[in-house]
């Protein structure tokens, strides 16, 4: 045990004792079926001592402060991009991280929600490479809404991170029917709205397609962006009113172009094939004027979209 086990165990009784309120305050308010997994979850998360390998990433040891980190996705808990972000996390040792992802696909639900009651229901599980993680028998906003609600109850997490995706959501391009692709019909960016709506600030990360899907490359891209935000996560200074989405290309030859930061596309000129079209990274083009034509022409695309488009707040709110 390091010499900083004592005072962190310190620390952890006193979370235990939160927890075991916690929980009574669960029971009284007839919230049986949620109490042997918020246990389960929060029990990993208290009783940690310095070891990276449990159910809430890194301890806080060194004495930087712990940000609260909730993991979700639209591609479900075992899929390859939440298992990518989940492992990096995991070396930052003032990483907390709680994982609450869809049991299964639910990819292009965008920000739907179960009706309730009866309440959501859940299991305890694991992200492929093992990390403990809550499957959620619903919508990606639905993970986010339960790990809200059951899994933070003293603390609300400082971001909640949505991917990362295995395809692209660029564009808000109308299509017959009303819908535009690829925002409002995208889970993994409905789940980052939902915490924005709930007052968490939310990052969506999407990976092209590509013979080669780069999740490496995505992994790198949503750790700057957590690097360069950590501070204002911290205090509480991002803004909850749009979420950031980043599209990061895989590129089958040439490299990444660069990062920019872009306005959300309303049209679609050049034609491009939003769900399933590849990155041309060695293209030439500069100075594209939006996410789709950034995203397809090599770079990493960074978007705000506004948390309320699709009314995803004021329906939530009703």
């Amino acid at each position: 045990m390091s010499s900083a086990c004592p005072h962190l165990r310190a620390r952890s009784l006193l979370r235990v004792g939160h927890l075991v309120s916690s929980i009574a305050r669960m029971i009284a308010a007839g919230r049986f079926q949620v109490v042997l997994f918020t246990s389960l979850s929060l029990a990993i998360a208290t009783l940690g001592c310095g070891d990276s390998s449990g159910g809430t990433g890194g301890s806080g040891g060194t004495g930087a402060e712990v940000l609260r980190i909730l993991v979700t996705n639209d591609d479900g808990v075992s899929a390859p991009g939440i298992d990518a972000i989940v492992q990096a996390l995991r070396e930052n040792p003032n990483n907390q991280i709680v994982v609450s992802a869809p049991a299964t696909n639910q990819s292009s639900s965008g920000d739907s929600t179960t009706p309730t009651p009866p309440p959501l229901q859940a299991t305890q599980t694991t992200t492929a490479s093992g990390y403990p993680a809550t499957a959620v028998m619903g919508y990606p906003a639905d993970s986010v809404l339960y790990a809200l609600q059951n899994l933070y109850l003293d603390e609300p997490p400082h971001v909640v991170l949505s991917g990362i995706n295995l395809g692209q959501n660029v564009g808000a391009v109308m299509i017959p029917g009303g819908a535009r692709l690829l925002v409002d019909t995208s889970g993994t960016v409905g789940a980052a709205k939902t915490a924005a709506c709930s007052g968490v600030p939310a990052l969506a990360a999407s990976q092209g397609k590509a013979e080669t899907v780069d999740f490496p490359s995505g992994v790198a891209a949503v750790l700057r962006w957590l690097d360069d935000n950590r501070a204002a996560l911290l205090a509480g200074d991002v803004s909850v009113e749009s979420i950031t989405s980043i599209n990061i290309p895989s590129c089958d030859t040439g490299t990444i172009r660069g990062r920019l930061e872009v306005p959300l596309a309303t049209e679609n000129p050049n034609g491009w094939n939003l769900p399933d079209g590849f990155q041309d990274c060695e293209s030439t083009v500069e100075n594209p004027p939006d996410d789709i034509e950034a995203f397809f022409n090599g770079y990493t695309a960074i978007t705000p979209v506004p948390s309320n488009s699709k009314m995803t707040c004021d329906d939530l709110n009703n």
